[in-house]
């Protein structure tokens, strides 16, 4: 029998009939879904040192559990000394069993590593039922060796669902245990 992901199964047994409930689906099809997780950190001193660039990939490779890329500026900024191409951070898309692990993990075990944590802000969404999620510190990841790490810097998590609105694209987020905070 093929693996499946816990936060996967969960949500056709239980995440499916919940939001039918709530929102009144009439097919099974309707009910929005978790399409991707982006992770992406900009680095902006790689402009003088190109192995910042090569730190930023190798941790998002260890945070997600798939090889990350490097990416590139759009147009020069001469304020920054920035050229058209040179490499500026890093980004790594999760689809599919990966993405509900790295889901799975950042639910149960990064995000109440954080200090003083009381939930995540509700005023991320985009209108369009995607959620974003600024972490301030890389560390909060088991996977991340504090004594390895040469900079402390944050990174951030784009939610991209199916919902097409912020409300339903928050109950499902919350269903699939992204701890909001109380108003």
């Amino acid at each position: 029998m093929a693996y499946v992901a816990r936060l996967k199964k969960e949500y056709k047994e239980k995440v499916v009939p919940a939001l039918t409930e709530e929102f009144g689906y009439k097919n099974v099809m309707q009910v929005p879904k978790l399409e991707k997780i982006v992770l992406s950190r900009g680095v902006g001193a790689a402009v003088a040192d190109k192995k910042l660039i090569d730190h930023a990939v190798d941790e998002l490779t260890k945070i997600s559990g798939q090889k990350a890329v490097a990416t590139i500026s759009k147009k020069d900024v001469a304020s920054f000394k920035l050229r058209k191409g040179m490499p500026i951070g890093a980004k790594v898309t999760l689809r599919g069993e990966q993405m509900y692990e790295f889901l799975d993990r950042l639910v149960t075990t990064a995000l109440p590593r954080v200090r003083d944590f009381n939930g995540i802000k509700a005023n991320g969404f985009d209108g369009r039922g995607n959620y974003n999620l600024g972490v301030t510190e890389q560390i909060i990841f088991p996977e991340i060796d504090i004594d390895k790490i040469n900079k402390i810097s944050g990174m951030d998590i784009t939610f991209v669902t199916s919902a097409e609105t912020d409300k339903e694209a928050k109950s499902l987020l919350t269903e699939l245990g992204l701890p909001f905070k109380k108003n």
